[in-house]
């Protein structure tokens, strides 16, 4: 029967919706993350009366066919970039966006990658880098010995040298912005990548047109809403339970004909 594999499609897309809905709650702590939401489409319909045909010789218009549809279809998981609340910690490399844009950051093999993860430290050589070791983008190094690093609104690092109160400008953090951000790819670690479906990065200062500006000491949380998450894993799980219903209904429907016919 048509409607075994019209079920099972839902239970699959349900399936998948829970695997979405369980990752983003599995990342409600994760610094700078973006839910995803599953959106599906109905599958190709069956004509078996096309509306619209003539029905007489003089012209009657069916005005209602019989389609018979062939389940549900997942087609993307975006991400919902939407600006996360803000966080205070305190902690001098601790950066966060509000507003705008994205952080680079040079990948090892040259790529650069995206994120709104500004929970940055420093390495061996003074440079501001990830918590995976990769280098913020344009490269800034801290002087060593520096008394006091600042991190103003608009990207400015000034450190403070032993022996002065004036503080000097060691380098300039910029942000990336993306015409289609939800086309960005995610590679875990907070990062994202560059696609054809996001378009080509433009580079700013924080502040500028259209760019956010940073708070130091502060990092942007999750977007999750624990409330919201739940309302739909409990929406998701009383779909799959109703197509695994319609199996069940369409398996006795074809038991009792078997039997009618020994």
């Amino acid at each position: 029967m048509r409607a075994l594999h019209t079920a099972a499609t839902g239970m699959m897309a349900q399936e998948l919706n829970v695997q979405v809905i369980s990752n983003n709650i599995a990342n409600m702590r994760t610094t700078g993350y973006k839910r995803q939401r599953a959106e599906f489409q109905d599958l190709l319909y069956e004509h078996v009366r096309r509306v619209g045909t003539q029905t007489s010789d003089q012209g009657n218009i069916l005005p209602a066919g019989i389609e018979l549809g062939s389940g549900v279809k997942t087609v993307g998981t975006p991400r919902l970039m939407t600006q996360g609340s803000l966080a205070q910690t305190g902690k001098d490399y601790d950066v966060a966006v509000r507003g705008e844009g994205l952080f680079k950051i040079l990948l090892p093999d040259g790529r650069t990658a995206y994120s709104r993860d500004g929970s940055f430290e420093l390495d061996a050589q003074g440079r501001l880098v990830t918590a995976q070791g990769n280098v913020v983008q344009p490269g800034i190094t801290i002087p060593p010995n520096s008394t006091s690093v600042t991190i103003n609104a608009q990207g400015q690092v000034s450190a403070t040298q032993p022996g002065t109160t004036t503080p000097t400008v060691v380098g300039q953090i910029e942000l990336a912005l993306f015409i289609n951000k939800a086309g960005l790819q995610g590679i875990g670690d907070n990062l994202y990548l560059e696609t054809p479906a996001s378009g080509a990065p433009q580079n700013g200062t924080p502040g500028s047109d259209g760019f956010g500006n940073l708070q130091q000491g502060n990092l942007e949380q999750a977007n999750v809403e624990a409330v919201s998450e739940i309302s739909d894993l409990i929406a998701a799980q009383r779909a799959y339970e109703m197509n695994a219903k319609v199996i069940s209904a369409a398996d006795q429907m074809l038991s009792a004909t078997s039997n009618l016919m020994r």
